[in-house]
């Protein structure tokens, strides 16, 4: 038997119908393991193909990519028989702005300049045409974190109204490696870009700037420069987000360096120090200066929902997730111009085809409905699931899982299936009794500090109560020959992470792919009875 690695099992009530499948010889066993086998590796590499090609021009939000993303969606679903998700509708209005910054800017802070691009990305989520900061005086807030669950406030005791707050990424439980410090190794929340700049916003600051690290981060500066440029997308609002701060960004960590020692501060000193509880320092009489000009565009955006309806419980439903959106076309570059997206998340679209259309092929329905939804504007703050999550079509009460595929494996078959979220719900059972089937194992996240599971569409999901599993191919090759292509591929791949080389290759192995998707058809087959309700576990934060 195959040992379940850091799984703790739910009573066994609670898996009521978890188990039906595994035996066989019954037509109803029969239906589902020709509907599971239907799962191919060459129908899945068909629709990546058309997805991540530049007809399709990388699949940014309200642009013609958009446009063809959602025919050829609404072409597939129809075809294998699923019905409108929103009425009669495949579509959901998903209202967004595009605030894009001109990128000849210039900090000024000191006696130095910093230009745009190689030493800072700098931008603005307000829906403004222009936003400056004037001689705003800078303060190091540590890792700008209020948690007072950790009795953290880097903020305590200091006014930073009309300054601008310098933080460092991650949280301190990754600088220094302490389980008991926030969740050790494993980024919390608080360590995300996002919470950062939410919080510099609710403490009333004028400017936020993360520093870039690399292993903190878990990306490159690359990943900042080609992410936070061009337009970055939000909700249309009254206030026209002026309770955000008025600059975000970015500075590498060679300007920080420069930053520290220009105010007489030691940059590894103050690192160390911060990571040793709540911490604040003036930055002395350095003040940062640089003005934002912004092109604000209006438009509408979609997110796509599509239904097989249950045959005895049709107003419950268990929903698949992946993000359909990418970066889009960047005409300022020369040559390549276009982000296809084709491992994120052209592969997790083309999944959500394979995996309805293993539904599809059922004799017999499931009793609950299948719902399967792409999300826009992922890559610009998981925007298109937020608002799903604040307008839901289906009441979170009668959503009874999300499982979301973002990014899936193209290096081959793993021996184990990495959890990302390990413990979160009692999904993380009916996952263990699917990969025991693959005589596969389960494995933790492999890279905690990362935060992965509050960087994808399921934590909207997660967010109003919903459990949400969030799982791929782990880091255990399946054989030699597997181990041989990570070897070549795998530095490729993360190279090439919201890059213009994230393109379809004839060298990428999608079989561990496949065995993936028929993992996540096993779950939601699983789930679909009508007796079975997972639940979040005790030690969720999600379980409020």
């Amino acid at each position: 038997m195959n040992k379940i690695i850091g799984l703790t099992l739910f009573s066994a009530a609670a898996l009521v119908g978890c188990t039906s499948t595994t035996t066989s010889g019954s037509s109803s066993d029969v239906d589902f393991e020709n509907s599971y086998r239907s799962i191919n590796q060459e129908q899945l590499i068909k629709h990546v193909k058309v997805l991540a090609s530049d007809e399709f021009g990388g699949r940014a939000p309200s642009s013609e990519g958009e446009r063809l993303t959602l025919a050829y969606l609404t072409e597939q679903f129809k075809a294998i028989g699923f019905e409108p998700g929103n009425g009669d509708s495949f579509l959901q209005q998903v209202p967004l702005v595009s605030i894009e910054a001109s990128t000849d800017m210039t900090l000024t802070i000191g006696n130095k300049d910093y230009q745009y691009g190689t030493d800072m990305v700098l931008g603005s989520s307000r829906i403004s045409k222009f936003e400056q900061l004037d001689n705003s005086q800078l303060v190091f807030v540590g890792y700008g974190i209020d948690a007072p669950e950790y009795n953290w406030n880097d903020y305590q005791g200091l006014d930073v109204k009309g300054k601008t707050v310098v933080i460092l990424v991650n949280d301190p439980g990754f600088a220094t490696q302490d389980p008991e410090l926030f969740t050790g190794n494993a980024m919390t929340y608080y360590g995300r870009w996002t919470y950062k700049y939410e919080e510099a916003s609710r403490q009333g600051a004028q400017g936020a700037i993360i520093i870039h690290e690399t292993a903190p981060a878990s990306y490159g500066w690359e990943v900042v420069a080609n992410s936070w440029s061009g337009p970055q997308f939000g909700f249309q609002r009254e206030d026209l987000n002026k309770d955000r701060v008025a600059v975000e960004g970015w500075i590498t960590s060679e300007v920080a360096q420069a930053l520290f020692a220009q105010a007489g501060l030691d940059f590894a000193t103050m690192k160390k120090r911060a990571a040793q509880g709540s911490f604040n320092a003036e930055m002395g009489d350095l003040t940062a200066t640089v003005k934002v000009n912004n092109t604000i565009k209006k438009s509408v955006s979609n997110n796509f929902i599509a239904t097989l309806p249950g045959r005895t419980h049709s107003d419950e439903h268990i929903l698949y997730t992946a993000h359909w959106d990418h970066l889009g076309t960047d005409l300022t570059k020369q040559g390549d111009t276009i982000y296809n997206g084709a491992r994120d998340n052209a592969t997790g679209t083309a999944a959500l085809i394979e995996v309805a259309e293993a539904f599809a092929k059922l004799k017999q329905r499931p009793e609950r409905s299948i719902t399967f939804m792409a999300v826009t504007a992922e890559e610009q703050g998981l925007l298109g699931s937020q608002f799903y999550a604040a307008n839901p079509v289906i009441p979170a009460g009668k959503t009874v899982a999300n499982i979301n595929m973002d990014a899936l494996n193209v290096n081959g078959r793993s021996k184990d299936v990495a959890v990302y979220g390990l413990g979160q719900s009692q999904l993380d059972d009916f996952l263990a009794q699917a990969v025991l089937k693959q005589d596969r194992t389960i494995s933790g996240d492999p890279s905690p500090a990362s935060g992965i599971y509050y960087r994808s569409d399921h934590f909207s999901f997660a967010n109003i109560g919903i459990p949400a599993l969030y799982a791929k191919g782990g880091k255990q090759p399946a054989d030699a020959k597997t181990a041989a292509l990570r070897k070549i591929l795998d530095p490729i791949l993360k190279k090439c992470y919201h890059g213009l080389c994230d393109q379809y290759s004839d060298d990428w192995d999608l079989s561990g792919a496949v065995q993936d998707m028929q993992l996540f058809f096993d779950v939601g087959h699983a789930l679909a009875k009508p007796d079975v309700w997972p639940q979040w576990s005790k030690t969720s934060e999600f379980k409020r």
